[in-house]
């Protein structure tokens, strides 16, 4: 009878970290553009195969598109061909699949942790994690990815009371390199590291585990067999050379960063649980020959010593970390939880900190973009700080739950917001001039632009390509039959004589020369 009712309460808190997850992850979802260029690259391959089907060798723009292997790209064919073309069916398959992730790490957790406190704390700060919430909405790899890693984890911990779950390892593996390709080879040594170092190598003999590597890796290698017949060289010299094995050793695109990248963007964007992380890893330190702690050491400085080292940085590539931070900050609270007359003094300094920074976000947002929503968010930070200061102060274990539910809301209340993908301010608005183009060229037209660099989105929502051209080829342009997007410094130095302007938006003007 105890056993039943414990899967009955495990059973509700899975269905409730999951709607809770996808409620925050799907609200507003299509309510802003898609960005540059993650989001832009993945709705044009998407939109070319479903409007082609053409599912085995994608395409962009026509052209084949050899830098990532094509689930995430499959499925969201899919949901244009369910419920048509749009921001919201570009974002859905990653919004549920990221949401699904959070489940998983309650799983995860009530395994490793053998308790339901640390398990529920942990999931409950993964899903109130800023970039976990924002990039698993957006139309990214990256939140798919932690997803499979999970699955993983997960049954290699399985798989110690029953062999069955080793099926499940190789699998997840398939998986993961179906969305991002070399990752899985990072992955995957975490992954193999902690089986070696909880005694788990017995599960190499396991009749289970080879049945997964039939079952999983099968379909990845079939698809890269098929790539590599089809493209010969090219495709290792794009797909592993260039996309892979280039961004650990270069700054591929110029996005380089100092050692210590990561560890800034934590300190940024993932408050206030960032305040618990280094109890949580002295706990981890101090526990680390139970499984708990060793899953969160050698994830911890397996993955972010990796990335840190690589020469190509980017924020998104700190995703896969986000699991173990959540484990040990969960343990950590658990810890503050059951002994509330222990608590640093110093968090209510740092919290009372981030109160006044509640306050300060919301006179910005009263004087320099007077969103409602975003106003009433900085005053929900300002209030859930504040009170957790004071509760700390008072040495009140409720300042946990006041933190959850605090950031959870002022979480929606971003995701509500149009600001979420700030990223749209880096640049002009896309759609304003992609309806002028659309409205005044015929369709597969190619159109040149003084812009600076090229920009997936608007190729996407003008269904045109936008090329981005220097004075000097657009001077060589002017004497032939073209279209033209300018900015007005150009299009005054341009020497046109028989030319239609056919319109103006967000500072270009579109332009027809006649031949």
């Amino acid at each position: 009878m105890a056993k039943r009712r414990l899967n009955f309460t495990n059973n509700h808190w899975l269905i409730g970290f999951f709607l809770a997850a996808f409620f925050l992850g799907s609200i507003s979802l299509g309510n802003v553009p898609l960005r540059d260029w993650d989001e832009g690259t993945r709705a044009l391959i998407a939109r070319e195969i479903y409007r082609t089907g053409n599912w085995l060798h994608p395409t962009l723009q026509g052209e084949p598109y050899l830098l990532k292997p094509p689930l995430m790209d499959w499925l969201i064919a899919l949901s244009y061909k369910f419920w048509g073309i749009g921001e919201f069916t570009t974002r859905l398959p990653g919004a549920f699949l990221s949401a699904c992730s959070v489940p998983l790490l309650y799983l995860l957790g009530r395994d490793v942790f053998a308790q339901r406190l640390p398990a529920i704390l942990a999931a409950s700060v993964y899903l109130t994690l800023l970039p976990v919430v924002r990039h698993g909405r957006l139309a990214m790899l990256d939140g798919t990815v932690v997803l499979f890693f999970l699955l993983l984890l997960l049954c290699l911990l399985k798989a110690r009371q029953d062999k069955r779950w080793a099926v499940g390892i190789v699998i997840s593996l398939g998986l993961i390199t179906l969305t991002k390709g070399i990752l899985v080879i990072l992955l995957g040594a975490i992954a193999f590291g902690f089986l070696l170092a909880d005694r788990q190598w017995t599960q190499l003999k396991s009749p289970y585990f080879w049945l997964g590597i039939l079952l999983g890796s099968t379909p990845a290698i079939a698809w890269y067999a098929v790539q590599w017949q089809y493209y010969g060289e090219t495709f290792w010299q794009v797909h592993f050379q260039a996309q892979g094995l280039n961004r650990i050793s270069e700054s591929v695109e110029g996005n380089k960063g100092a050692p210590w990248y990561y560890l800034l963007e934590l300190l940024k964007y993932s408050f206030p649980w960032f305040l618990f992380w280094l109890g949580g890893l002295g706990l981890a330190w101090h526990h680390r020959q139970r499984s708990w702690g060793k899953l969160v050491l050698i994830g911890t400085i397996g993955y972010l010593g990796a990335i840190s080292l690589m020469g190509t940085k980017l924020p998104w590539y700190i995703m896969p970390f986000y699991p173990f931070f959540a484990l040990a900050v969960g343990m950590y609270l658990a810890q503050l939880w059951q002994k509330s007359k222990h608590y640093p003094q110093v968090l209510v300094w740092l919290l009372g900190l981030m109160a006044v920074a509640g306050v300060g976000g919301c006179v910005y947002f009263i004087l320099a973009d007077p969103q409602p929503v975003l106003i009433i968010m900085g005053v929900v930070v300002a209030l859930t700080m504040g009170l957790a200061a004071w509760q700390v102060y008072q040495y009140n274990r409720q300042f946990i739950p006041i933190l959850l539910g605090g950031t959870y809301l002022a979480l929606l209340l971003l995701m509500m917001s149009t600001s979420w993908v700030w990223e749209l301010n880096e640049a002009f608005a896309v759609k304003p001039v992609a309806q002028l183009i659309q409205e005044h060229t015929p369709p597969d037209t190619v159109i040149y632009t003084s812009f600076g660099y090229r920009r997936p989105s608007l190729d996407f929502y003008s269904d045109r390509q936008v090329i981005p051209a220097d004075t000097t080829a657009l001077k060589q342009l002017a004497s032939t039959s073209a279209y033209l997007l300018v900015d007005e410094s150009t299009l005054a130095g341009l020497p046109i004589r028989d030319r239609v302007i056919l319109g103006s938006s967000e500072g270009f003007t579109l332009i027809a020369i006649l031949d």
